[in-house]
C-alpha cells in the first residue's frame, strides 16, 4: 500500500513539474538552449529549408541547402541578388565565419508549390574523392524538383556550372552519393514503374559521364508486376564496400519498410528488375508499424 502511495504521490509530482514546465514554452518567450547558442543565421531569401550538407573545401565551409517548393503565398521568393522572382531551389552560403554567415548563389529549382517543386536535397563530393574526377573540382548532386537529378561543378561555389542531368521522372527525394566509389544510390520515379519512388543506381565516379547499373525495387513494384504496390522508397544509405550493407527506408508516416541489402550483390548481381532479381541482395525486412515510415 506504502509503495503505491509512494508511486502515486512521485507521479503527481512529476505531472505537477511537467505541468509547470510546460507552462513556460509560451509564445514570444525568450529562446532556450542546452549546450550551444546561436552565433549567426541567414534568412535564405525566406525559402523554405529542407535538407543542407556542410562541405569544407578548400579554406572555406560552404552550405548547401536544398529548398522545398513555393508557398501559396509566395510561389517565388524574390532574389535580391538578381531582383527576379525565383522558384526555390538550392541556397549556397559561406558559412566559413559563423557569425556572419555570406550568401553566395541561389540556383533556381523546378516550378511548383511545397513538394511539388524547389530541389530538396543535395549531396557534395570532392573530385579528388571521386575515383574519375577533377582532383580540383567540387560536385554536388542534387534534385530538380520531382523531374530529374543533376550534378553541378560547385568548385567555385558562388558560381556553379550544370555537368549532367538525369531526367525524365516522376518524383525524386534522399539520394546517397558515395564519395570514394562514386556509386550512387538515387531515389527517382522511373515511369514504368508502379511506384512514385524506387532507386535507379548510377555510377557517378566521373560526374560528367553517369553510366547506370540498375534499377531497383521492392517485388511488386516493378513494370509488368500485379497486385498490391508496396510502400515507396524514402531514402538508402550505404556502408560502401567495406561495410557491405546498404540500408533502405520506405514510407513516410506510415507503411514503413527497412530493407537490409548485401551491397556487392545489389550493384554486381543480376540486374533485370524480375522479382527473383529484386529478392536476391536481400538480407533481411523489418515491416514497421502501420503508424511509422
Amino acid at each position: 500500500m506504502f509503495r503505491c502511495v509512494s508511486l502515486a504521490a512521485a507521479l503527481g509530482i512529476f505531472a505537477c513539474s511537467a505541468a509547470v514546465h510546460a507552462q513556460k514554452q509560451t509564445i514570444g518567450a525568450p529562446p532556450e538552449a542546452s549546450n550551444m547558442k546561436l552565433v549567426g543565421s541567414n534568412d535564405l531569401q525566406a525559402r523554405s529549408a529542407y535538407q543542407p550538407t556542410i562541405h569544407h573545401q578548400g579554406a572555406r565551409w560552404i552550405a548547401y541547402i536544398g529548398h522545398h517548393g513555393g508557398t501559396d503565398d509566395v510561389p517565388a521568393p524574390v532574389n535580391p541578388m538578381t531582383g527576379k522572382a525565383e522558384p526555390n531551389g538550392t541556397s549556397i552560403i559561406d558559412v566559413t565565419d559563423p557569425t556572419h554567415p555570406k550568401y553566395l548563389r541561389h540556383l533556381p529549382g523546378q516550378e511548383g508549390k511545397y513538394e511539388s517543386g524547389g530541389a530538396q536535397m543535395v549531396r557534395v563530393c570532392d573530385g579528388k574523392a571521386l575515383p574519375k574526377g577533377d582532383p580540383d573540382a567540387v560536385y554536388m548532386l542534387r534534385t530538380f524538383g520531382g523531374e530529374a537529378h543533376e550534378i553541378w561543378n560547385v568548385t567555385d561555389p558562388a558560381s556553379p556550372v550544370l555537368m549532367t542531368r538525369i531526367g525524365g521522372l516522376k518524383d525524386t527525394h534522399k539520394s546517397w552519393w558515395e564519395c570514394d566509389t562514386g556509386i550512387a544510390y538515387l531515389v527517382s520515379g522511373a515511369p514504368d514503374w508502379r511506384t512514385r519512388r524506387m532507386t535507379q543506381i548510377y555510377d557517378l565516379s566521373d560526374p560528367a559521364h553517369p553510366q547506370k547499373i540498375r534499377d531497383f525495387g521492392l517485388p511488386g513494384q516493378e513494370p509488368g508486376s500485379t497486385g498490391a504496390v508496396p510502400t515507396e522508397l524514402h531514402g538508402p544509405i550505404s556502408t560502401g564496400p567495406d561495410g557491405n550493407r546498404v540500408y533502405f527506408g520506405y514510407g513516410t508516416n506510415k507503411g514503413g519498410i527497412l530493407q537490409i541489402v548485401d551491397r556487392e550483390k545489389l550493384l554486381n548481381g543480376p540486374k533485370e528488375p524480375t522479382p527473383d532479381n529484386l529478392r536476391y541482395p536481400e538480407i533481411s525486412r523489418m515491416p514497421m508499424s502501420a503508424f511509422n515510415g
